[in-house]
């Protein structure tokens, strides 16, 4: 497949970007399309001993609702991934604990280059008090045992596509013995 980008202009700078990409696929029709310039970001499956994990509930405005996630936010200049991984858990479910690197994958490819570097946390620690959060974020940690959250992922329960990717994928390669058929 060969792609020429014929033009790409910058359109709005903020928390994020947009630009305009003019480009040609297989020397075919010339397209034109938005594209949103996101920093990277973390993802991480919080895993406790007991075959829960730990997820947080937040108002989401573009979804104008409260979903259930796994904890995650963007790498922050000069942090590496599990430099944010570990600031993440912290600000968002309270806790720190031994990260293992699990997947990495794009957001919303088709608009948005967002790319997500998924952990898994293992022996996880309580800490006192978390860092102080983001202004949009009023979060709440919420244990759900792994079996439960799969069953929200496959019902309606559960409706971010990184957390439902994330816990699909962990309970596929990590906890098998955990799911029971519904």
């Amino acid at each position: 497949m060969a792609v020429r980008v014929i033009a790409s202009r910058n359109v709005y700078n903020g928390a994020i970007s947009l630009r305009m990409d003019k480009f040609s696929v297989n020397e075919k029709k010339v397209v034109e399309k938005e594209i949103v310039e996101h920093q990277p970001s973390v993802g991480i499956i919080a895993a406790m001993e007991d075959d829960s994990i730990i997820l947080v509930r937040q108002y989401r405005r573009a979804a104008d609702k409260i979903l259930l996630e796994i904890p995650a936010g963007k790498i922050e200049a000069g942090e590496t991934p599990k430099q944010a991984a570990v600031r993440e858990m912290d600000e968002e479910i309270g806790y720190s604990g031994k990260l293992k690197p699990f997947l990495k994958w794009y957001l919303a490819p088709g608009y948005d280059t967002e790319h997500m570097h998924l952990f898994i946390a293992t022996n996880l620690t309580k800490i006192n008090k978390r860092r102080k959060m983001d202004d949009d974020e009023d979060i709440v940690a919420r244990r759900l045992k792994l079996s439960s959250a799969v069953r929200k992922c496959l019902d309606g329960g559960i409706e971010d596509a990184k957390t439902i990717a994330a816990i699909m994928a962990y309970a596929s390669c990590y906890s098998p013995s955990s799911l029971k058929p519904f």
